[in-house]
């Protein structure tokens, strides 16, 4: 296996450019999927609490269903910091159509970023494992919950959901395997796109979503 030197680059527009030349010169099957995939989207997400709220009222329901949820979350509680999320009980979440857990969760979150217990500041100076182990040392925040956030909204350029399921269904087509591949197999595969596999998880999610839009057409 390939050795890459770790480096700490934001993945903006130059750096994402930058990193998907190298993959596709890596191999022949990226270069491919970056075909397929045709110019990626702006997914930068703001840093902070919302964010990190947003990441987590998303999981496992349609982009439609979190919306929904989304918008009557902030028509009741207006802009979502810790303080408006405290001032209601986890009841009044869940009737907003949060699930009781997910209302646990992101309420207790807002009560460790007010203790001190999470710092979604300090992190920034924090390597990526020391910056995963921070944000799931948080009830309800889950490995792919802190990789989401980490990627999206530091703009981290190595960092890899490999449990995404998405994730996995695009290396599936990508590299005509015969299964999805599992979370520890496509971190696996993964390491080979060091130190860009930012960039890599960028690029097979927006092959999921082509493959998508194919299967609607």
């Amino acid at each position: 296996m390939a050795k890459h030197p770790a480096i700490s680059v934001t993945l903006d527009d130059a750096a994402l450019a930058k990193a998907l030349r190298a993959l596709s010169r890596r191999d022949k099957r990226l270069a491919q999927a970056i075909r397929f995939a045709g110019p990626l989207p702006e997914r930068s997400l703001s840093r902070g609490f919302a964010t990190l709220a947003k990441i987590i009222v998303e999981q496992q329901l349609s982009l439609a269903a979190a919306a929904a949820i989304q918008a009557r979350l902030e028509a009741e509680i207006g802009v979502v910091t810790p303080d408006t999320v405290l001032s209601r009980d986890v009841a009044h979440l869940r009737a907003l159509g949060l699930g009781a857990r997910k209302a646990e969760y992101i309420q207790g979150i807002a009560g460790a970023l007010q203790t001190g217990d999470l710092d979604l500041v300090r992190i920034r100076q924090l390597s990526d494992a020391e910056a995963i182990t921070h944000l799931t040392a948080i009830r309800g925040i889950g490995p792919w919950t802190a990789e989401v956030y980490l990627l999206f909204a530091e703009g981290r350029s190595d960092i890899f959901p490999a449990g995404d399921i998405a994730l996995q269904a695009a290396a599936q087509f990508s590299f005509d395997l015969p299964g999805r591949p599992g979370t520890d197999a496509l971190r696996e595969m993964a390491e080979d796109w060091r130190p860009w596999r930012g960039a890599a998880a960028r690029l097979l999610w927006h092959v999921y979503r082509r493959l998508k839009e194919q299967n609607r057409s």
